[in-house]
């Protein structure tokens, strides 16, 4: 197993379908990344946030932001589940996102099940060609977890930081019963596992790219 840092990575974009879609795939890594260095630019994008969950979404981005000195909050309101039949003004707003010029792009796994997800995923890769780009995973009923390569080990606060956050943040989605602190901490402890992080969590991603300079 080789390692990779983040440490010199400044410029960060976050894409999410969904009001807590970043929250849930990358949050524990952004807060580590927050924590360890002073001077990063966040751009959060949210494609998809309806009625209360728009206010969610922004309350939830600024709280995982707090420290972020340079970031901008974007909540778009494209209707979600319907991203394949919105695909031009989705890849046209994408497109505006080219000039930011991130080091590391957080986005959704590929083969994600969910038509929305993927749709981001696509875009992703086809906007951002010289790109670190780091997918991240969202569990569900579909069961669609793939096999990760890329792990970011996470302190323990770090993690329960993340699930306070979500579950403080999000009461729409708390009817449902797969939104919950345990499925958080259980994904994050089993990708802990698979990479015998000492601190036993972990966030994984999909990285299909990796250049070395």
């Amino acid at each position: 197993m080789h390692e990779f840092s983040l440490s010199k990575v400044k410029r960060i974009l976050c894409v999410g379908a969904h009001s807590d879609d970043i929250e849930i795939g990358c949050g524990g890594t952004l807060l580590s990344l927050i924590r360890d260095h002073q001077d990063l630019e966040v751009l959060w994008v949210v494609f998809s946030a309806e009625g209360a969950r728009s206010q969610e979404a922004r309350l939830s981005a600024r709280s995982f932001l707090k420290d972020v000195a340079k970031k901008r909050i974007v909540v778009k309101t494209f209707k979600g589940s319907f991203f394949p039949f919105d695909g031009a003004r989705i890849k046209a707003y994408f497109e505006t996102l080219k000039s930011f010029q991130p080091d590391v792009v957080f986005t959704h796994y590929r083969d994600d099940r969910h038509q929305d997800h993927r749709v981001l995923s696509d875009l992703a890769w086809n906007t951002f060609r010289s790109h670190l780009i780091l997918e991240y995973e969202i569990p569900k009923y579909d069961g669609d977890l793939g096999v990760p390569n890329f792990f970011v080990p996470l302190d323990e606060d770090i993690c329960r930081g993340k699930t306070s956050r979500l579950c403080t943040h999000f009461q729409t989605q708390g009817n449902k019963h797969w939104f919950s602190e345990d499925t958080f901490l259980s994904l994050m402890r089993l990708r802990g596992i698979e990479c015998a992080a000492t601190s036993k969590y972990a966030e994984a991603f999909y990285c299909r790219k990796l250049v070395a300079r």
